[in-house]
C-alpha cells in the first residue's frame, strides 16, 4: 500500500465531530458575494463561497439546510452533499439551492482539511503539478482596466499580459453589438454588465470590428499568448457560427457559451461545422448536463464554476468525467478569493486541468481585503498556500468591518 493511501486510510478513521454551527456572511462593498463559515464540534471551521443572489442563497441554507446538517457527522462529505442535493431536486435545484449547496460543500472540505492539518488537493488525492497556468479575464477591476484597454489598445493589453506570463487573455468582442438591457446597480464586473435576449443579427462590420480586437492582440504577440473568446451566451446559434468561422483563422485556445448552452443538440451542431475548441459550460450544474453534453461530443474543453455547480465534490466528479472522454477542464472564476482557492486545489489535484481562470484586478484588488493570503501570480503561474484545507482564512477582523452581516444558525 501507498504512502499516500496510508495516510488518507489514517484520515478516513479519525473523528472530525458533528457540524455545530453555520453562519453567512455579507460585505456591502461586494454585494453579489456570499460567504459560508460551518463550525464543528472538535473546534475546525471551514470557509466556503458562491456569488450572486446573495440573499436568497442565504435563505436556502439557514432555511433548508442548516435542520439538515446541524448534528451530522462533519466529516461526511458525501452524505451532506447527497441529502441538500436531494430535498433541493425536489423543487428544482440549478439556482440559489446549488449555490448554496456548493458553498457548503466547499466548506466543509476546508473543514476536513483543518481537522487533519492537510490541505485540500491532498485530500483529493494528491498533487499532479507544483503551480497552475492561469489565463486572465479583462474586466475592469482593483488597478487594472483591462476591459477598457481591450477596447482601445488590445496590443497593449496582450503586451502587458505576455509579459507577465499569462497563458491567454479572454475577451468577448461581441457583446457590445448584442441586445442590451441595462440592470440598474451593478450586475457583474465592469465589461459585461449589459445583458438581454440572444442576438439574431450581427452585422458584417460588427463582426469586423469585433475580429479586430483579436487580431491586434495576435498581432502584438504573435503565439506568445493565447486567445479565449467569452460570447456569455449573446447569440443564437446561426450567429454563433457565423463568429466562429470568423475566428477560425486566429487560432483561439477555444471559445466559449458564444450560443446558450442548454441544448447539447445544437452545442453539437456549433462543433461540426465550425473548427473552434468550444468550451461548455460554467452556466452548467451538476454533472447531468455535462454528462448530456459530451455523449453527444458537444464540447472540447470542460468548463466548471466550483462555486455554482454543486462545490468540489461535484466539480471534480465532473472533471473526471471529462477525463473519461480524454477531454481537458478548466475551472471558471469571475467571483470571489475562496473560489479562486478551491479552484487552484483542484486544479493541482486533476491531471486533466488546461489552466485556471483569474481576475488579476481582481487577486491584486479586494481579495486582498477578505484574505489572509495573497495571490502572486509568477511566470503566468499561481501555488497554492502551504496551510491544511484551503490554506487561507477570512481576515480576522472581517466579521466586525463596516458594512459586514452576519447570520448565525446553531
Amino acid at each position: 500500500m501507498s504512502e499516500s493511501s496510508l495516510v488518507l486510510d489514517e484520515v478516513a478513521s479519525r473523528d472530525l465531530g458533528k457540524i455545530i454551527e453555520v453562519s453567512t456572511l455579507r460585505w456591502s462593498e461586494q454585494p453579489n458575494l456570499l460567504w459560508v463559515l460551518v463550525r464543528t464540534s472538535t473546534g475546525a471551521v471551514g470557509l466556503g463561497e458562491t456569488y450572486y443572489v446573495p440573499s436568497a442563497v442565504e435563505g436556502v441554507i439557514h432555511d433548508l439546510a442548516v435542520p439538515l446538517l446541524l448534528d451530522r457527522p462533519a466529516g461526511a462529505i458525501r452524505q451532506a452533499w447527497n441529502t441538500l442535493f436531494s430535498c433541493a431536486n425536489f423543487f428544482g435545484y440549478a439556482g440559489a439551492e446549488m449555490r448554496a449547496i456548493s458553498a457548503i460543500d466547499i466548506a466543509l472540505w476546508d473543514a476536513f482539511g483543518r481537522a487533519t492539518g492537510l490541505p485540500l488537493y491532498q485530500l483529493l488525492g494528491g498533487a499532479c503539478r507544483d503551480d497552475i497556468a492561469v489565463y486572465n479575464t479583462c474586466v475592469n477591476a482593483g488597478p487594472h482596466r483591462d476591459w477598457d484597454l481591450a477596447l482601445e489598445d488590445p496590443a497593449e493589453l496582450a503586451g502587458q499580459l505576455h509579459a507577465l506570463g499569462y497563458l491567454g487573455m479572454k475577451v468577448w468582442p461581441w457583446d457590445r453589438f448584442a441586445p442590451q438591457i441595462e440592470a440598474r446597480g451593478s450586475t457583474g464586473p465592469a465589461g459585461w454588465t449589459a445583458m438581454g435576449p440572444s442576438g439574431s443579427y450581427l452585422a458584417p462590420r460588427d463582426l469586423a470590428t469585433g475580429l479586430a480586437m483579436l487580431e491586434s492582440a495576435r498581432g502584438a504577440v504573435g503565439d506568445g499568448l493565447e486567445l479565449i473568446v467569452e460570447g456569455h451566451s449573446r447569440w443564437d446559434l446561426n450567429m454563433a457560427i457565423r463568429i466562429a468561422r470568423a475566428v477560425e483563422p486566429l487560432d483561439v485556445l477555444w471559445m466559449e457559451d458564444i450560443c446558450q448552452p442548454d441544448s447539447p443538440e445544437d452545442l453539437s451542431r456549433l462543433v461540426r461545422e465550425t473548427k473552434v475548441p468550444q468550451a461548455v459550460s460554467e452556466r452548467l450544474i451538476s454533472r447531468f448536463p455535462f454528462r448530456d453534453v459530451l455523449a453527444r461530443q458537444a464540447a472540447h474543453v470542460v468548463l466548471v464554476d466550483v462555486a455554482w455547480t454543486g462545490g468540489l465534490s461535484e466539480a471534480r466528479r465532473i472533471a473526471e468525467l471529462a477525463e473519461t472522454y480524454h477531454l481537458p477542464f478548466t475551472p471558471h472564476d469571475c467571483t470571489g478569493p475562496v473560489t479562486a482557492l478551491a479552484n487552484l486545489h483542484l486544479a493541482r489535484a486533476m491531471p486533466n486541468c488546461l489552466a485556471v481562470e483569474v481576475v488579476r484586478g481582481f487577486l491584486e484588488g479586494f481579495y486582498r481585503d477578505v484574505l489572509d493570503f495573497s495571490f502572486d501570480v509568477r511566470a503566468g503561474r499561481l501555488a497554492l498556500p502551504p496551510g491544511p484545507g484551503l490554506g487561507a482564512s477570512l481576515l480576522p477582523d472581517f466579521a466586525e468591518r463596516t458594512g459586514v452581516t452576519v447570520r448565525t444558525s446553531s
